[in-house]
């Protein structure tokens, strides 16, 4: 087993295996390599029971190891923002997706089965419709079309080297959010006083507690279909200002201030603004069904409250956000 991108998703994938028991570096489970760019995280590694290697997904040189090294991989590394300057169709291109897949050489006939962590802003916007798997991509930026193209490369090479059993199972993850994850609560842009879209205005948005995304991935490893796409999500379905006011009332803080899209055009940054533009609602039957994932935490309230136990008071959680 090889895990790329291994921070704090592939962490908790990791903490799964210690807890029931299967020690990645004895004959009970996988032996479990981890691949990171900081000689920093080789001890932090070792501890959650991988065994590290050193490489850079931006350097193709030091990626060479990589041939035949697992039987499957973990690929959970976001693409790269790249320079100033550059074309739309050269910035919406991931190259580090490209550098790994070449490295992956096939060795005595056998390719990995691939589980990769995509996002749900491939979709684009619709409106608030709920989205399956089989609903066209719209990505309009270049965030979302990196993604796109990330997925592209994989499905490709799977297919052309899928007699040597390559394969590749999509995960396609909204907002990610947890107590102990960081920045991965809304008490920062509340404390901050980040304005909303008024209700006329709002839009529809998926999230996901990051440890039911850690069993959406293991799942998906042994259970996962090739040459598949999974979407990942609770079973929220609300507008982006209800999770915040939610958030807001579980702290104890006051809601934030509800603005027009013409307002945040002209008060917001552009990154804020891309989600402010996207409704949509993810179906998650096909995770449910095909992978039998089980959510801890059904909805947003349910993993709210258990970061608000976690976090503790907002007074006391400044320093942590």
């Amino acid at each position: 087993m090889l895990i790329v991108g291994c921070g704090d998703v592939g962490q908790r994938v990791l903490r799964l295996w210690q807890r029931a028991g299967q020690d990645p570096r004895t004959a009970r489970g996988p032996l479990v390599r981890a691949l990171t760019s900081s000689a920093q995280r080789l001890e932090h590694l070792r501890a959650l029971g991988a065994t590290p290697l050193q490489g850079n997904l931006d350097d193709p040189r030091s990626l060479r190891r990589l041939a035949g090294l697992a039987q499957r991989l973990v690929h959970l590394a976001p693409p790269a923002q790249p320079p100033a300057g550059l074309s739309q169709a050269a910035s919406s291109r991931d190259l580090r997706s490209r550098n790994l897949l070449r490295a992956l050489v096939c060795r005595a006939g056998q390719a990995p089965r691939i589980v990769y962590g995509s996002t749900s802003g491939v979709y684009g916007n619709w409106d608030g419709e709920w989205v399956r798997e089989t609903h066209a991509l719209r990505a309009s930026t270049a965030r979302a079309l990196r993604r796109v193209d990330a997925e592209r490369q994989l499905r490709q090479w799977a297919l052309r080297l899928g007699a040597s059993g390559a394969g590749v199972h999509v995960l396609r993850i909204p907002g990610i959010y947890a107590g102990d994850r960081e920045g991965g609560t809304p008490l920062g842009r509340l404390q901050r006083g980040t304005p909303l879209l008024r209700r006329e205005d709002d839009v529809y948005t998926s999230h996901i507690h990051a440890d039911d995304l850690a069993r959406a991935v293991e799942r998906a490893l042994w259970r996962g279909r090739p040459q598949r796409i999974t979407n990942v999500a609770d079973d929220s379905a609300m507008p982006m200002g209800d999770y915040f006011d939610l958030a807001a009332d579980l702290w104890r803080l006051p809601h934030p201030a509800r603005i027009s899209l013409a307002e945040a055009e002209q008060q917001l940054s552009p990154t804020l603004l891309s989600f402010m533009r996207e409704s949509r609602r993810l179906s998650n039957t096909r995770m449910r069904k095909e992978l039998g994932v089980v959510l801890r935490y059904q909805t947003v309230h349910h993993g709210l409250q258990a970061a608000v136990y976690l976090v503790g008071p907002a007074s006391s959680a400044d320093s942590a956000h």
